[in-house]
């Protein structure tokens, strides 16, 4: 089966999106497929803003390691915020600096998109902004995308889904994210 890393793309310690990317990894990992998802800490890559004389001197560790982490996967689910209707800067940085790297991380990559968002869109902005720059780098990204709305109300005290459709439209659009990927 296909190796799976999936990451909440914010750095705050209470973030919305890396509890419903902590929501996905559970349903994953429970299915009985033997999927094995590898749940990665946004945190654990820390990276200065991209810039070419960085560059030059060479490439941060923290994006020699996601890059590492990503060229060994062949899917990646990622859940990211939506900062003005647009993916965040920490995201963007990390998506350029990971691209530097040959041969290019995300070529070839198979990308769900998830968002959660307080607003009443769900992050859906923000998803549709980021699907740019992986098709632009050669990934291949699902058709279908899916933004939590009103997220700051959807999680319980254990950071689980309240409400039990927004738990079955992730197993949803998970399985079928799956499927589609079928086994490497």
């Amino acid at each position: 089966m296909s190796k799976i890393i999936m990451i909440g793309m914010s750095l705050r310690k209470d973030s919305l999106n890396k509890k419903y990317i902590q929501n996905a990894h559970r349903i994953l990992s429970a299915e009985g497929r033997q999927l094995n998802p590898e749940l990665l800490s946004f945190n654990d890559f820390p990276l200065p803003v991209y810039d070419g004389d960085i560059e030059a001197r060479g490439l941060p560790e923290g994006a020699k390691l996601l890059g590492e982490k990503i060229l060994s996967a062949s899917a990646v689910i990622i859940s990211t915020p939506e900062y003005n209707g647009s993916m965040p800067g920490p995201f963007k940085n990390a998506f350029d600096w990971v691209s530097r790297i040959k041969p290019m991380p995300w070529a070839g990559k198979h990308v769900l998109l998830l968002g959660a968002s307080p607003g009443a869109m769900g992050a859906v902005r923000g998803l549709w902004a980021s699907r740019v720059p992986f098709e632009a780098a050669g990934g291949f990204v699902y058709p279908e995308m899916l933004g939590l709305q009103k997220a700051h109300e959807a999680f319980d005290e254990n950071d689980s889904l309240k409400d039990a459709a927004n738990e079955e439209r992730l197993k949803k659009i998970l399985m079928k994210f799956i499927d589609h990927i079928g086994p490497t």
